[in-house]
């Protein structure tokens, strides 16, 4: 619709996807995953169905925390995309290392991942490969605290009847106010860390 009416706009990961795979681009770096919303079920991503079906590399710090992360891993194992850890046994939940969801495979390098990005074109599989990748520790929010604060976001949001596309980004500038900006700090650097990692990673692929 933005391209037909020739205006500008970002893309979400679903939209970043479907034009890296129309020009060739096999990997990328972003922040956090769309998924499931908490206590909104049927209120799903786009994300997730393209994750299914576009054979794209996608680094992240796993789901943005604000939504239903169990949910959000349940969907993906049945959407057949598999969930890599770099360096860890668990999904990251975005603010912080640790959710306690495991993953399909950890990969403690990246000629480890690439090897499975290679894999996945010899096999001419259609689905994308989640490379998950926990925030710098030195960045991390507690788990209780970013829990604490979602929560009351979450009900704000809910009180003034805020839904579908308004819903993340309220709940995100209203984390920066809750978290005194720890939560902002906190994005900044998962996404320098992921764009780091996934360089890496390129880098290999370059020369397999």
């Amino acid at each position: 619709l933005v391209l037909a009416q020739k205006g500008h706009g970002a893309t979400t990961v679903a939209g970043t996807m479907i034009i890296a795979q129309q020009v060739g681009i096999e990997l990328f770096a972003t922040g956090g995953m769309g998924g499931v919303h908490r206590g909104h079920p049927i209120d799903v991503s786009a994300d997730l169905y393209e994750l299914g079906r576009t054979p794209v590399t996608v680094v992240s710090s796993g789901v943005k925390s604000i939504l239903d992360m169990p949910a959000t891993r349940e969907v993906l194992e049945t959407q057949g995309v598999p969930v890599i850890g770099y360096q860890t046994d668990e999904m990251p939940a975005f603010y912080s290392r640790s959710s306690g969801l495991g993953v399909d495979l950890r990969a403690d390098s990246a000629e480890t991942v690439a090897q499975i990005i290679l894999a996945r074109r010899q096999l001419n599989l259609q689905t994308a490969t989640c490379v998950t990748v926990p925030v710098p520790a030195d960045a991390e929010m507690g788990m209780d605290s970013a829990e604490a604060a979602i929560e009351q976001a979450q009900a704000e949001a809910d009180a003034q009847h805020i839904h579908g596309a308004a819903m993340t980004p309220f709940l995100l500038q209203r984390l920066v106010t809750l978290t005194n900006g720890a939560s902002l700090r906190a994005n900044v650097a998962l996404l320098q860390n992921n764009a780091a990692v996934a360089a890496q990673i390129a880098v290999v692929l370059a020369s397999m």
